[in-house]
């Protein structure tokens, strides 16, 4: 079996990392440098109160965040105003701050609050959690940092974009919720603040009367989802609602459900609801694909994706004069995006910013004036 690659695309304003295994796309992230997701910061913060009915403390964070310690994590016995040195251990999601952790020091913690040191990135940890993989990036800078921190026989730095047109591919319908299966097929996801919802249309078979050609549907489909729930990093609970079935067949897929739960630590199968729903939960930790990159896309997504198809332009037509045509949002998303104009300016020359208020979204681009 051949050992799983890392692959981290380093764009303006952006680091997009894939693990695969066996060629399947097996771990997804986006990470966006001027906004940090977090885990495994390590702060000193000061309880400011007691939630006895959540079984934990608020903790004050820099920068005006309130995040919550459980009393397993080490919040029992904590009273206002302590200090305590904690690590992040699940994002900001949903208007509720970060999860805590308190990570123990021989020294006595005091104040001020502040941070005193970012967790490591997702290439670092996927290099972690598969100590065979090597990370290959296209990026001459960000190779030599984790040659640093990982070694130098576990980067390569590559000539040609990290991503392969599947690579393109796959992330680009990550950015959506409807995933195409083989037959016609589709799995749409509906992320909603209570619960993620999954509806598996059957597409071809949808009227057919051979059950074993919908339950074997049902069974590639729900092998897919689970794989689109990791990718992505849904959480919560999670209902799946099946195709073409009745209710008292439905249950005859829970074992073969099993194993695949299995190889997700996150996650947890309940069972069937009595609706016929498979219901799942997941653990919290990172931060949704969905809420980084919007639902649909958001002006700073489009824009960032526009600055990178912007550098393949300027790698075909170098000394031109670029251009970048958007709408007035995009443009102003990119301005808020810390260094992301600058870093293109240093990698492609210099940019001009077109704003075109007609610009429909998906068609803002890089273009040579």
């Amino acid at each position: 079996m051949a050992p799983p690659l890392i692959f981290l695309s380093v764009s303006p304003g952006e680091r997009r990392v894939a693990l695969r295994r066996e060629g399947v796309l097996a771990e997804a992230f986006v990470e966006r440098p001027h906004r940090p997701e977090g885990i495994g910061d390590l702060h000193v913060a000061r309880v400011s109160a007691r939630a006895p009915a959540m079984g934990g403390v608020f903790l004050a964070l820099t920068g005006g965040e309130t995040g919550f310690l459980p009393d397993s994590d080490g919040g029992k016995g904590r009273g206002e105003g302590d200090w305590l040195r904690v690590a992040i251990t699940r994002t900001a999601q949903g208007g509720k701050g970060p999860r805590l952790a308190v990570r123990p020091t021989p020294e006595a913690v005091v104040g001020p609050i502040r941070l005193l040191s970012r967790g490591p990135e997702a290439a670092v940890r996927l290099a972690a959690q598969n100590p065979e993989a090597v990370v290959v990036t296209d990026h001459a800078a960000t190779a030599a940092r984790l040659r640093g921190v990982l070694g130098a026989a576990r980067v390569e730095l590559s000539a040609t974009p990290a991503f392969d047109d599947d690579l393109e591919e796959a992330f680009e319908e990550l950015s959506g919720m409807a995933v195409a299966l083989p037959g016609g097929g589709r799995l749409t996801l509906h992320p909603t603040p209570a619960l993620l919802a999954i509806d598996i249309d059957a597409g071809a078979i949808s009227g057919g009367r051979d059950a074993q050609a919908h339950k074997a549907l049902n069974a590639a489909a729900l092998a897919e989802a689970l794989r689109q729930i990791r990718l992505r990093h849904l959480a919560g609970a999670i209902l799946v609602d099946m195709a073409g079935m009745a209710i008292a067949r439905r249950r005859d897929l829970l074992p073969g459900l099993a194993p695949l739960v299995a190889a997700d630590p996150a996650l947890k199968l309940i069972g069937l609801t009595g609706l016929g729903l498979i219901e799942l939960q997941r653990r919290r930790v990172h931060t949704p694909l969905h809420d980084i990159l919007g639902d649909p896309p958001s002006p700073l997504t489009r824009g960032l994706a526009a600055l990178r198809r912007g550098l393949a332009e300027a790698a075909r037509r170098p000394g031109a004069r670029l251009a970048l045509t958007a709408s007035p949002a995009v443009l102003a998303a990119l301005a808020d995006c810390a260094g992301a104009l600058d870093d293109f300016a240093d990698r492609a020359g210099a940019l001009a910013l077109r704003p075109d208020p007609l610009c429909p979204p998906g068609q803002e681009h890089v273009h040579a004036e």
